[in-house]
């Protein structure tokens, strides 16, 4: 039988690519977006056969997060797979960011999460299993100059993801991993890119200095250093694919040999996060066991 897979942020990039990737292997994929005007591409793999359905859903937005989840429900009975994969990039001082920026960079990058992970969540606990993948970043394991925001909202993604492992997983076998990609091709570097040369507010005043140092070191990447940081998405794709198809999946994952050795100080002790998940789970539900 095949596995049912939900995966939000399918309109580019990543989650596009592994909607695509995992409905030529045989899943059953709903792949969900906020504009479905950018659906072409999916609907053509859709087209050649294979069981792909795209579904309007914001992560921002908790009516259409169940009316996705009651859809796949109706249709099929269960939900195998969750990948959380809607995120949104944000380069900004604190000093410079208003209000409502802050709390738009942590309602996409974490509650959406949280969100779509309250709604499968049942479902998977009725039968006793299933898989939840969190798109983080290497940003949610190392803070960054003028990505602080992202960063926190990713360092949200990454606790929450741990404490999951720790009792769910357990209890219900409902698997939990965080992926976390260095640097992708994709319309989402871009437009963070472009977010940087254009606000011109973060290159007045005191700041001024050391952020045209990091737009300097941004621009002055040779090919091969950037080559060695940013993966394509296919690639990104297939270390999500290979999480999903483990036996014992971690519960979290660099998917490059950069972002292993920019995370090194963080995660050399214990690569895949199971060593801790054994410790606090030893710790923590001892009388479990």
């Amino acid at each position: 039988m095949s596995k049912v897979v939900l995966i939000t942020g399918t309109s580019t990039g990543l989650g596009q690519s592994l909607a695509a990737k995992m409905a030529e292997l045989g899943y059953v994929v709903y792949a969900t977006m906020r504009d479905l005007a950018k659906a072409a591409p999916l609907l053509e793999v859709a087209d050649r056969g294979h069981s792909l359905r795209v579904l309007p859903l914001d992560v921002q937005n908790t009516a259409t997060i169940q009316n996705a989840v009651d859809t796949i429900i109706r249709e099929h009975g269960r939900i195998d797979i969750l990948v959380n994969n809607a995120g949104a990039g944000f380069v900004k001082t604190t000093e410079m960011a208003i209000e409502a920026e802050m709390q738009w960079v942590m309602d996409v990058n974490f509650h959406g999460v949280v969100r779509c992970t309250k709604a499968v969540l049942a479902h998977m606990r009725k039968m006793r299993s299933g898989r939840i993948i969190n798109i983080s970043s290497v940003g949610g394991l190392v803070g960054q100059p003028f990505n602080e925001l992202y960063c926190a909202a990713k360092f949200a993604v990454e606790g929450y993801t741990e404490a999951m492992a720790s009792y769910i997983q357990p209890s219900f076998n409902i698997q939990f991993t965080a992926v976390e990609p260095g640097g992708i091709y994709s319309e989402f570097a871009n437009s963070v890119l472009s977010q940087l040369q254009a606000d011109g507010g973060l290159a007045e005043g005191d700041y001024r200095g050391v952020f045209e140092q990091y737009l300097g070191g941004i621009q002055q990447r040779t090919p091969e250093q950037t080559a060695r940081l940013y993966q394509t998405a296919e690639q990104v794709a297939q270390v999500v694919l290979e999480v999903v198809e483990s036996d014992d999946p971690p519960v979290r994952v660099r998917t490059s040999s950069w972002a292993n050795e920019f995370c090194a100080y963080k995660t050399d002790a214990d690569p895949s996060g199971k060593a801790q998940q054994k410790m606090v789970i030893d710790t923590m539900l001892h009388a479990n066991h």
